[in-house]
């Protein structure tokens, strides 16, 4: 009796996001048997177009395979960018089962993604939605900051020696973020003209990401904004609610 015919498989592993803070990009190994060189050779070019030659390590194989119909195709669909919003990832495709693991920062994209590879495939198809979203990403920023205000000169953009202390700290846990990137939100009480405060909220975000842009994080991975008064957490008819207010927010935003 001849053994049973396997599925066409293929497996991509270490999908991780891109993004400037990663010193050296990891690479994309895909592995796995199909059923021709033709389909090989077009997956991996469609691998190489999306994260780029250097990235992409070859162990595929060919060999006798079941092979659904237009799989090579329908595989081809599923390699695009948005994969590279995954970290840590995996994607795995057996005969007509896709399986997508790893960590994105929202639900909203967990879904998105779910939702892009569905639609690329035929009913016959089924997919396994394993990603998850990495919250702990946040959590690194907020246990860093642990609600400490990052302190200026009053009226000022110029930390003061107790702001940058909190600010190396906040680097540091920055660091471990590769390929996140954050927001600098600048935040003030209402005293004054409200447009002196947008403006003053905004050079003190901006003073911030200078700051840790020397630190080493890298500049295109921090976006700023000033909010100036429009968003307090305390009551700014108390000094101590005034305090609260005139604040710095780290915010994961991709």
């Amino acid at each position: 009796m001849r053994p049973p015919v396997k599925p066409a498989a293929l497996l991509l592993a270490a999908l991780f996001s891109a993004g400037a803070a990663h010193a050296q990009e990891p690479p994309i190994v895909v592995s796995g048997t199909v059923a021709d060189e033709p389909t090989k050779a077009a997956l991996l070019e469609r691998l190489r177009i999306v994260y780029g030659a250097a990235r992409v390590v070859d162990q595929l194989s060919v060999g006798t395979v079941a092979t659904p119909a237009a799989w090579g195709e329908y595989v081809a669909k599923l390699i695009n960018p948005n994969l590279k919003l995954v970290s840590r990832g995996q994607l795995k495709v057996d005969g007509n089962s896709v399986s997508l693991r790893g960590d994105v920062v929202n639900e909203e994209q967990r879904q998105q993604i779910a939702t892009d590879i569905a639609s690329t495939l035929n009913p016959t198809y089924t997919v396994n939605n394993g990603l998850r979203v990495a919250a702990s990403q946040q959590g690194v920023l907020d246990a860093a900051l642990a609600d400490r205000i990052i302190e200026f000169e009053s009226g000022k953009a110029t930390l003061t020696e107790a702001g940058m202390t909190v600010l190396d700290q906040m680097s540091t846990a920055m660091q471990k973020l590769k390929g996140v990137k954050v927001e600098v939100i600048g935040h003030t009480d209402n005293a004054g003209s409200r447009a002196g405060n947008l403006s003053l909220s905004q050079a003190r975000a901006e003073a911030v990401k200078t700051y840790i842009v020397g630190k080493g994080i890298a500049a295109d991975s921090i976006a700023v904004s000033g909010e100036g008064p429009d968003r307090p957490v305390a009551d700014n008819r108390t000094a101590e609610g005034k305090d609260r207010n005139r604040r710095i927010e780290f915010k994961v935003i991709q």
